[in-house]
């Protein structure tokens, strides 16, 4: 079954929006992904052609100030202010209970939500989202390398990603300042550094009850908390040939984790 596209006008926070969305009916429990920093929804699509995830509805979203969602406010946007998108989201969709996937960005997004309404949120994929300070590794650049001038910075930051030795970097970097209003940037760096400073997301994370996987690329599995998630009962799912996009370097794999883990928890 195909998706739908659809435009969702909203106001958050006094914030004029128009969310762009794709989505799918289904009769088993829908799953809701939010997506990374410099991506967007199309990150997801191909769940439609995922036979062993047939029948769960789904709903991913471009956040504001990214692909086609819009925002009257680029400078509004914070970690707060997506939460409250997600929420007003799932009520136009009158989603209530549902699988989470969440990346990077998003990842960050979905823990906080999970958090707030943890009886909402059935089972929690994470994504390389952020849950201690040292995944601030894109983020953190908005104060390792400071510029008056959001256009310089952001080329700066572009070019930087361009050349970082890990998978699917330079392919991510291509499509930047086509995904994201430079506008942005600033205010969800600042925000995404600020909570995993200084919000104890690690606490957060390991606090839900729900199942929870942690998704992670090869080249990261230096990450000094992954023993730790397991040992505290979080499945653990490393992408081979991948770094911080498994939806660009081996979506195949990605797939195939998230729908073997849903087939173990139901």
């Amino acid at each position: 079954m195909a998706f739908t596209q659809s435009q969702l006008p909203l106001t958050v926070e006094g914030v004029s929006l128009n969310i762009a969305a794709i989505h799918r009916e289904g009769e088993l429990t829908p799953i809701v992904f939010l997506h990374g920093f410099g991506s967007t929804k199309e990150d997801y699509a191909d769940i439609v052609l995922q036979a062993q995830l047939a029948g769960h509805p789904f709903l991913a979203y471009d956040a504001p100030g990214c692909g086609e969602s819009e925002c009257d406010d680029l400078s509004s946007i914070s970690i707060g202010f997506l939460l409250q998108t997600a929420l007003q989201v799932l009520e136009h969709y009158g989603i209530e209970r549902f699988h989470l996937v969440g990346h990077s960005m998003g990842g960050l997004t979905a823990l906080l939500l999970a958090h707030k309404f943890p009886e909402r949120v059935v089972s929690f994929v994470d994504i390389e989202g952020n849950i201690a300070p040292e995944d601030c590794f894109l983020s953190c650049q908005i104060v390792n390398y400071p510029s008056a001038d959001p256009q310089v910075f952001f080329s700066a930051f572009i070019e930087r990603v361009r050349h970082a030795p890990a998978y699917a970097s330079a392919l991510y970097s291509a499509s930047l300042r086509h995904k994201v209003r430079v506008g942005a940037v600033r205010a969800i760096f600042e925000s995404m550094v600020d909570w995993s400073d200084n919000a104890d997301l690690m606490g957060k994370f390991l606090g839900l009850e729900c199942p929870r996987m942690f998704m992670y690329g090869e080249q990261n599995a230096s990450l000094s908390y992954l023993s730790s998630i397991a040992a505290a009962g979080v499945q653990l799912a490393q992408i081979p040939a991948c770094g911080h996009f498994p939806m660009y370097s081996n979506p195949l794999e990605m797939w195939r984790r998230i729908s073997g883990f849903y087939r173990a928890i139901l």
